[in-house]
């Protein structure tokens, strides 16, 4: 199933799940944001850390959508973005 269908049908579920963890404004970015994903892509989800947000917290999330969704999922934040493509994904990135 296409991501961008998955994510159109459980927008509340994944904003649910997001206030669940150390993290907040959950935003798409890549292929399901530019119309180009397909049965197979991941969804890739930017989000903030609050203070104290550790890697349990970032792959928690990640593995609680990926059971939620039924489909690869990809949890970054901001500095986790590559530098070559850092500021397209910010600019680009829309909310959840």
């Amino acid at each position: 199933m296409k991501p961008s269908s998955v994510l159109d049908r459980n927008r509340p579920a994944i904003r649910d799940m997001v206030g669940r963890f150390r993290v907040f404004n959950p935003r798409i970015f890549g292929s399901v944001l530019h119309g180009t994903d397909r049965d197979g892509s991941d969804l890739d989800l930017l989000v903030d850390a609050l203070p104290g947000t550790t890697l349990f917290d970032l792959g928690g999330l990640q593995d609680g959508l990926e059971q939620l969704l039924g489909i690869p999922v990809e949890v970054l934040t901001s500095g986790d973005l590559p530098q070559t493509f850092h500021d397209q994904v910010l600019a680009e990135a829309m909310p959840v």
